[in-house]
């Protein structure tokens, strides 16, 4: 027996939804050869109610119970894709955030044959986001998306929401052997360590329906350590960099507040010494596999300098309220106040100062939707606004 496609859901105690999911799945798929495979680390009768729900499901569905949930929900993942009947395999959570009635988009899209991957984004036009609930969970979201596309600017070039747990791959253009999967964003996992071709299609991010929701510090820790150990090269050469950077710029301030200058001036000009050569050294080291792709030297030093000169302009008079509240050593409250720069510098610098210029024209040609996120969505809301006839 063969399916067209297998839908795999990892479940952790989502026994309330299992019934609706598995019947608007099945409708979504009517008319094409499929299967539900449930992978299943509940510690609730979640297994016995997918075994119960199948007995009249009008698709065949399938469970698997682990004792041992080593990876997480990614690791229940790579089981679905070693035991799954079909190639083609959906992936999607169990607690009915991901529309199951999207299914049939992704399948359309995957068929047009110039994707190995199909993610379902949030973030893209026609995506939304309010299934997030708040503007924490939003925040924290957004925050992951920019720091994971920031790490990995050439293999995430295509793709607006890497942390998306509803996608399709074509198993056979993968080693799955070879996936290490940890925690939830077993997506990020494939993309990173692969050169599949990814298409997208919106999303509109549901509610949860029951149950509760498994992110925690935990996860999140989890997911540093995942992503570190997934790419710390890039990250690490940035930061190395940021650190020479730096102890240059102590030390050009200690010469110079020891030869009597200003500790402020003193600052000021170890920070335009060191943002030029930070500069030189990441074209070298840093970003030399980004650079064909990305604008002129010059557009590129223009938005480096402008934006270490902005963040410098933000970042000095804090360390002068440093001094001057905490009553600390300006050396010391330069230093705290860079490790702080080093996280903004490096997203910048990942996904503005290099970024591919042809990006935008490449989606115009394909005709594919701008972006429309909730931060575009406020800002023509404020632009609207601002706009409208009468005094402002």
């Amino acid at each position: 027996m063969g399916a067209g496609v297998t839908v795999i859901v990892p479940t952790f105690n989502e026994r309330d939804n299992v019934a609706e999911l598995v019947r608007r799945t099945a409708a979504a798929l009517a008319g094409r050869e499929a299967e539900i495979l449930f992978v299943d680390d509940s510690t609730d009768d979640t297994a016995a109610e997918v075994e119960r729900v199948a007995a009249d499901a009008t698709v065949p569905v399938r469970v698997i119970h682990r004792a041992d949930n080593a990876g997480g929900l990614g690791g229940a993942v790579v089981v679905g894709l070693e035991a799954a009947l079909a190639d083609v395999c959906i992936v999607m959570d169990g607690d009915l955030q991901h529309p199951p009635e999207l299914l049939p988009a992704l399948l359309d899209r995957y068929l047009a044959g110039d994707a190995d991957v199909v993610a379902a984004s949030r973030y893209i036009g026609g995506g939304d986001t309010s299934g997030l609930g708040t503007a924490v969970r939003f925040g924290v979201s957004r925050a992951a998306t920019w720091l994971t596309r920031a790490m990995f600017p050439r293999r995430l070039a295509r793709s607006t929401d890497p942390m998306t747990g509803f996608f399709l791959v074509d198993r056979r253009r993968l080693d799955v052997a070879a996936l290490r999967p940890q925690g939830f964003k077993i997506l990020l996992e494939i993309l990173a360590r692969t050169d599949l071709r990814i298409a997208e299609v919106p999303m509109e991010f549901g509610e949860r329906r029951h149950g509760t929701s498994k992110a925690s510090l935990r996860q999140g820790a989890t997911f540093i350590a995942h992503l570190a150990r997934l790419r710390f090269g890039k990250m690490s050469l940035f930061a190395a960099i940021g650190v020479l950077g730096a102890i240059a710029n102590l030390a050009i301030m200690w010469a110079l507040t020891a030869a009597g200058v200003p500790y402020i001036w003193a600052a000021i000009i170890g920070a335009e010494v060191t943002i030029v050569g930070n500069f030189l050294l990441q074209e070298r080291f840093v970003f030399a596999d980004m650079r064909t792709d990305a604008r002129s030297t010059t557009v590129r030093f223009a938005a480096s300098f402008t934006f270490n000169n902005v963040e410098a302009a933000l970042r000095i008079p804090v360390m002068a309220l440093m001094v001057e509240t905490w009553h600390i050593s300006s050396v010391l409250a330069t230093a705290l106040s860079l490790i702080v720069a080093f996280f903004a510098r490096f997203l910048f610098h990942s996904l503005v100062v290099y970024a591919p210029r042809r990006r935008r024209e490449e989606r115009q040609a394909a005709g594919e939707p701008e972006p429309d996120t909730a931060t575009l969505r406020i800002i023509r809301a404020i632009d609207a606004e601002a706009m409208k006839p009468g005094e402002l």
